[in-house]
């Protein structure tokens, strides 16, 4: 029985014209469209391509548009001056026109017989570098969604579709082109990416497409941390994240993104997922978010304990949230890589918190004033969930906040003071003349 992946792999080419796609082209990126119109012009095929005619058949606002063409990197460079390429492992053109950037890449061809000096793969099956060009119908059989796969023609508003994909589309179905096994060990990525699809554009994993994807999770460590760092970012700040998380536990893939973070992945700390619906909430009203807080979340299960057990040894409770935040960062990095400025952020809210404790005293109105104490408090305040000792203290951060002039420094002066904690005494160290204590 031909499975329907081997069908869309048969399909012939189908034009889809404007009255029955019904795209509107005033929705459509100027830009992109003048960066289809000059390299046609000049003799080439193009086409917007992928993410951006999948959203306007859905109804959505693309953020971005990417064009294919069967234009060299270099041909682009010298059709489009304000082009610059980029890239090792596929090598793309960005064209810049003030803050918008449409992505040109040439059209990618089959594998089969080339020499292998502009492809290359590992034992594994992942394609490290992959510069083999070819036409525009292998170019959408080697996309990895049948979804991703629609071209878009401005020049007569019609779809060119090679692989079933408009129907897809219709349907809110998401399928792999070609064996799901060897697509997802091609990029292991993909097996985020189906759930980033599935999950924000509300979509059925044809079965095929889902069936490999528990087993296959493992593949996600041969992933380079900088760039699993860049899906997290694409995973948690749609807003979408809480039921992202949800389906990452369900498919096997959150442990393999965060390794033993928690004891039971699918009953997440209250503090994480109230943090995740928390980002979903900002996200959906226009509110700014920060990878800082959401790795602040995350990582909190390790690194309090952790703090817990230095402040225990003598230790005070910002040096020790430092050592332990520091250790649980490095850790993460080996599988995914946080850029410092975020890192740095999530630190610094993790440190804040045993300064909350001090409310007497011009120490309280200088914290109100630092940088992070927003990101800090709202912290405190997620952290009550776990905590409810905490809830006085946070009440007391709150109420002091809409506090102005003498009312606020009243209220200073009368705050309960800090319980004094008993700090073991660390035993000096041994020089190296002392004489070794014998066994």
């Amino acid at each position: 029985m031909t499975s329907p992946h081997d069908q869309a792999a048969g399909r012939a080419l189908r034009i889809i014209e404007l009255a029955e796609h019904g795209i509107q082209p005033r929705k459509i990126s100027d830009n992109a469209v003048k960066v289809v119109e000059r390299l046609q012009s000049a003799g080439f095929q193009a086409y917007l391509v992928g993410g951006s005619v999948r959203d306007l058949l859905l109804g959505e606002s693309p953020k971005d548009f990417d064009v294919a063409t069967n234009a060299t990197p270099e041909q682009v460079k010298q059709t489009l001056r304000n082009a610059r390429l980029i890239g090792r492992r596929f090598r793309l053109a960005h064209v810049r026109f003030g803050r918008e950037i449409i992505e040109v890449a040439t059209f990618r061809g089959c594998p089969e017989g080339e020499d292998g000096d502009q492809r290359e793969v590992k034992h594994t099956g992942r394609v490290l570098r992959d510069n083999v060009y070819g036409s525009e119908e292998e170019d959408a059989r080697r996309r990895d969604f049948t979804i991703n796969a629609l071209m878009y023609d401005p020049s007569n508003e019609t779809i060119r579709d090679h692989v079933g994909g408009y129907e897809d589309v219709l349907e809110r179905r998401l399928r792999l082109i070609g064996d799901p096994k060897t697509r997802y060990r091609e990029d292991p990525v993909r097996l985020l990416r189906a759930v980033r699809f599935q999950v924000k554009l509300d979509l059925n994993i044809e079965p095929e497409t889902a069936k490999p994807m528990i087993g296959m999770a493992p593949l996600l460590v041969d992933i380079p941390p900088a760039r699993l760092f860049d899906e997290i970012l694409k995973l948690f700040l749609a807003g979408y994240a809480w039921p992202t998380y949800q389906a990452l536990v369900r498919e096997n893939l959150w442990d393999q993104l965060f390794p033993n973070l928690f004891s039971d992945p699918t009953q997440p700390p209250a503090l994480v997922e109230q943090t995740l619906r928390n980002t979903d909430q900002r996200v959906q009203t226009g509110l700014p978010v920060t990878p800082g807080f959401l790795f602040a979340a995350f990582l909190w299960p390790r690194v309090k304990p952790k703090a817990d057990i230095l402040v225990a040894k003598g230790m005070a409770p910002v040096e020790a949230l430092a050592e332990a935040g520091e250790l649980a960062i490095v850790a993460q990095a080996r599988r995914v890589a946080i850029h410092r400025r975020f890192s740095t952020m999530s630190k610094e809210i993790w440190c804040m918190q045993p300064r909350f404790e001090k409310r007497r005293g011009k120490r309280a109105l200088r914290l109100i004033n630092e940088r992070r104490f927003r990101a800090a408090y709202d912290f405190l305040l997620l952290r009550v969930l776990e905590e409810p000792e905490l809830k006085e203290l946070a009440d007391w951060w709150t109420e002091i906040q809409e506090k102005q002039g003498d009312s606020r420094e009243a209220m200073v002066q009368q705050a309960p003071a800090q319980k004094r904690r008993r700090r073991r005494k660390r035993k000096p160290k041994q020089s190296a003349d002392s004489p070794a204590t014998s066994s």
